[in-house]
């Protein structure tokens, strides 16, 4: 199959894309600190039944950082790669922060999203993190500015969202060579990144486009909060559970994963 890759000069930065396949486009949001390669089990396959596209999120893989104290907006970087790319609307299927963006995208530009895959969702605007994960995620932030990148990355492995995805050896190699490389930016810098005002949790019911919700059942508690609250607040929203998954879905049981995704989406196309 042929991978058409490059570079996108867009909204002051730089993204790194991969575009397979025809079809009605399908774009794949990654997590935090992974990249395009998350998708593995899935790209080439969703590229035999659409036009499919992953990116590298500003300020992780091959794509730029960004720049302190420069404001910059997910939605807008994904808005402006998909009209980079000649797409004027799509399906949207994004995990964890891939799902935030993915949200916020469609509270943002409507038009632009045919039908929204939630997966794992963390990040929802307006739905804080439980206090033990936000003093975790600051003692990463301390550690990455005192000790260094690597002792940072250590602390976030540990957490929750990965310890199912660790059990699987093959996935375990995956993540942790992905996570390996993120260059830890994020942990290191204020982030000036903006989001959507009013909140995505608030507005949740503005949301038209079809949307599936995915969840792994081993995913953290915090996670399967979000998934029953976009759930009950998008109108017609469907969920699907992935059994023995954790956080990263689409990893741990791509088998599951694949056909509930590609199900959905035949329905939506019908």
């Amino acid at each position: 199959m042929e991978i058409r890759q490059g570079l996108a000069d867009l909204n002051g930065t730089r993204l790194y894309y991969e575009v397979a396949g025809e079809g009605h486009p399908l774009v794949l949001v990654h997590g935090f600190t992974l990249d395009t390669r998350m998708w593995d089990p899935q790209f080439e396959l969703f590229a035999q039944r659409h036009r499919t596209i992953r990116y590298d999120v500003r300020g992780h893989g091959k794509s730029a950082d960004p720049v302190a104290d420069q404001a910059y907006s997910h939605s807008d970087d994904l808005l402006t790669l998909l009209r980079y790319l000649d797409v004027e609307h799509a399906h949207i299927l994004g995990l964890s922060l891939g799902a935030m963006i993915a949200s916020d995208l469609v509270l943002t530009y409507p038009s632009v999203v045919d039908a929204l895959i939630l997966v794992d969702t963390s990040g929802l605007g307006g739905f804080p993190f439980p206090s033990d994960v936000a003093e975790t995620l600051t003692r990463i932030n301390v550690t990455a500015k005192e000790k260094g990148v690597d002792a940072a990355r250590q602390i976030w492995m540990s957490m929750g969202w990965f310890s199912p995805a660790l059990e699987k050896p093959d996935v375990r190699n995956a993540a942790l060579q992905i996570v390996g490389d993120y260059r830890g930016w994020h942990w290191l810098n204020r982030n000036p990144v903006v989001r959507p005002n009013p909140p995505a949790v608030g507005r949740l019911d503005s949301v038209v486009a079809p949307t599936l919700v995915i969840v792994g059942d081993r995913d953290m508690p915090y996670n399967l909060e979000i998934a029953e609250t976009l759930e009950k607040g998008i109108p017609n929203a469907k969920k699907a559970v992935i059994t023995g998954s954790g956080h990263m879905s689409n990893m741990e049981e791509p088998l599951a994963f694949n056909e509930v995704v590609l199900r959905f989406l035949s329905e939506v196309s019908a």
